[in-house]
């Protein structure tokens, strides 16, 4: 497992999205936040979706899908067809593994993995590519949208009622934006040079 002192990841309701959002910045200062086989462990737990092994070939794995479903949402958040590569990718990841939904006498919707319940990546990997599976299908890529800051444009879902949500993050990327609106507007004219 990661170490304590690694930033905590972003958090959300959409998996697909939330995995996406493992890679930030993708236009700008790029930062991975699963850069070892460790915080893909680590991610996997967060989200309910715990194993106890991760190989770099997994973490490989991991990061093919990633792209595959964030280059598969750009493409629907823009109206642009749906790349048939990403969605192989997606598609055989969501047959790969052994993932089975299950219901807690908490009524808490929980991922069984593998036969026994102790799953490895491949079974994680496939409950995220079966999440992203639903979330591109026709009847809800009307929710998508991309992040309006010019670094970030990650793909996420917008649930506001008047579909006008513009930050991936508003604590992240919509505060940016404020803050560099904000210095724009006190800053004291240039004088004529």
């Amino acid at each position: 497992m990661g170490s304590a002192e690694t930033p905590k990841f972003r958090t959300g309701d959409v998996l697909a999205t939330v995995f996406t959002g493992t890679l930030t910045e993708r236009h700008g200062d790029t930062v991975e936040w699963i850069p070892t086989p460790g915080r893909l462990l680590d991610w996997l737990a967060v989200n309910d979706l715990a194993v106890e092994h991760c190989s770099d070939a997994e973490l490989a794995s991991a990061y093919r899908l990633r792209e595959a479903i964030h280059l598969a949402g750009t493409a629907a958040a823009t109206g642009e067809p749906l790349p048939a590569s990403a969605l192989r990718t997606i598609n055989e990841a969501a047959r790969g593994g052994r993932a089975c939904p299950q219901l807690s006498p908490h009524e808490q919707l929980r991922w069984r993995l593998g036969d026994s319940g102790a799953g490895c990546v491949d079974d994680a990997l496939a409950v995220v590519a079966a999440d992203a599976l639903v979330l591109l299908a026709p009847a809800n890529r009307d929710r998508l949208a991309l992040c309006a800051s010019p670094t970030c444009q990650e793909m996420f879902v917008d649930n506001s009622q008047s579909h006008t949500r513009r930050w991936c993050d508003m604590n992240i990327c919509g505060n940016r934006s404020k803050k560099a609106r904000h210095r724009a507007a006190t800053r004291p004219p240039r004088s004529g040079a």
